[in-house]
Parts: C-alpha cells; structure tokens; sequence
C-alpha cells in the first residue's frame, strides 16, 4: 500500500464516516447568561451514540418535509435551578427519543458539561439530531485523532533526525518497533524499496468504535473507487452508453 492510499483512509476516517450530532435546537426558555447560539453551538458539538447510524436516512434523501424518525432523533432538555448554589448540566441530562441515540457516556461520568445555572436560572429546548459527515460540519467527525506510522526504524532513510550526541537516546523507537527488525547499517541500501506496513492510531470522541471507523472509511474508499471505474468505463465507451439510453424499456 502506498502512503497516499494511508493518508486517503485516514482523510476518510475524519471527514467520511458518518454519525449523527445535533443541527437543529429550538429555545423555549433560556434564563442563563448564555446566549442561544453559544448553547446550540455547544450542543452540536455533542458526541452521540452511533452504533446504528447505518438504519438511518440522510436528510436530503428522506421523503419528510422536515424531519421525521427514519433520518432524526429528538432531544429535549428542561431543567432548573431552585436551590442555592451553581447547578451544573451535563449532556447526559438530555432525554432521547430513540433508546440507540443517545450523549456519549463512560461509567459514572454524566459527559459534557453544557452550561451552568444559578437559582431562578431555567433551560428549556427541543434538539433535533440529524445524519452527516465531517465533511459538512465537524461536529459529524467520529476522531478526536488520527494518524500513522511506517517503517519505524527508519530503514527507508525518509527521515534525517537531528541529534546532538546519539539518535538513539534522542529519538526513541515508538512501540511499533516491536513489530519489525532493524536493517543492518552495513548492509547495502535498497533505494527502491517502499513502505509495505502501516501503523494506525485512531482515537474516538465515543460515537464510534475504532474498529467500526477503519471498516466504514474502508467502504467509503471502496464505493469511490468504484463510482471512478464505472465513469471511466462509461468515458472509454460512449457508443454502448448511448445504445443503452436509447434502448427501448422492458416490459
């Protein structure tokens, strides 16, 4: 594999798989020192379940007029403080309308803190969380990282560290190196050899698994290189496109 190819399905792990995150919030009241566009920012920023985003429908492809079940998910959030002190609201304090859609959490973590209130403060709004890809917004983006490592032992010489004293103790090897041998400095050079195994470490905000974001961003590749093969088939061969489309339909 090329590193071109690497960086393609990390460029598609980010900005390719989608998930789904909040677009649309609706005030009803908001007594907090917050404005609304803060808050509807902080809301789609939101991690969310989406282990079944696959079940549900795009936005644009969807029959509805505006949003239904089969492309969204309803939140709403109502709380107020009536007691002394600062009350803190915390993602997990948003009610789902569907069990599978819900604010990433860990353990006994309530996940992210939203804003805060005072007494007579009150929160009251209607989220609607819809499908999309990081390529539209980044709030869709399943990674908090990603990034990749090849011949960890610099056998290639694509890299030229500077050292004062020793590479060895100013550059130390990466853990990957476990998984490969080092050349012998005496042995001579191969200048065309090329990388053949990559290290992945993909780091998750929750809303997917690791493994479930190398699969999808996989497919994604496979389906444009294969929508690229079909144009250019159709490209190479005019003339049987055409009779295609002038072809009389089956009956």
């Amino acid at each position: 594999m090329h590193c071109s190819v690497a960086n393609s399905l990390r460029r598609a792990m980010i900005a390719e798989v989608p998930t789904m995150a909040i677009d649309l919030v609706q005030f009803i009241e908001n007594t907090t020192v917050l404005a609304d566009e803060f808050l509807a920012h902080r809301l789609g920023l939101v991690p969310l379940v989406s282990h079944n985003v696959d079940q549900f429908k795009y936005t644009r492809d969807c029959t509805c007029t505006e949003y239904c079940k089969d492309c969204s998910v309803e939140f709403t959030l109502h709380v107020k403080c009536t007691e002394p002190g600062t009350r803190i609201v915390y993602s997990s304090e948003l009610i789902s309308s569907n069990k599978d859609v819900v604010p990433v959490t860990e353990g006994d973590d309530q996940g992210v803190a939203l804003l805060k209130l005072r007494k007579g403060q009150e929160i009251n709004l209607h989220c609607v969380a819809k499908k999309g890809v990081a390529k539209e917004h980044a709030k869709w983006s399943p990674c908090a990282a990603v990034g990749f490592e090849y011949d960890p032992h610099n056998n290639l010489r694509h890299l030229n560290y500077w050292y004062e004293k020793s590479i060895k103790d100013e550059w130390p090897l990466s853990k990957n190196a476990e998984e490969e041998t080092e050349n012998d400095p005496d042995a001579p050079f191969n200048y065309k050899a090329e990388p053949t195994t990559f290290y992945f470490n993909v780091e998750t905000v929750g809303s997917l698994e690791p493994q479930a974001v190398v699969v999808k961003a996989t497919r994604v590749l496979q389906e444009k290189l294969g929508a690229l093969q079909l144009a250019l088939e159709e490209d190479q061969n005019p003339d049987t496109t055409a009779n295609m489309d002038d072809a009389e339909p089956w009956v």
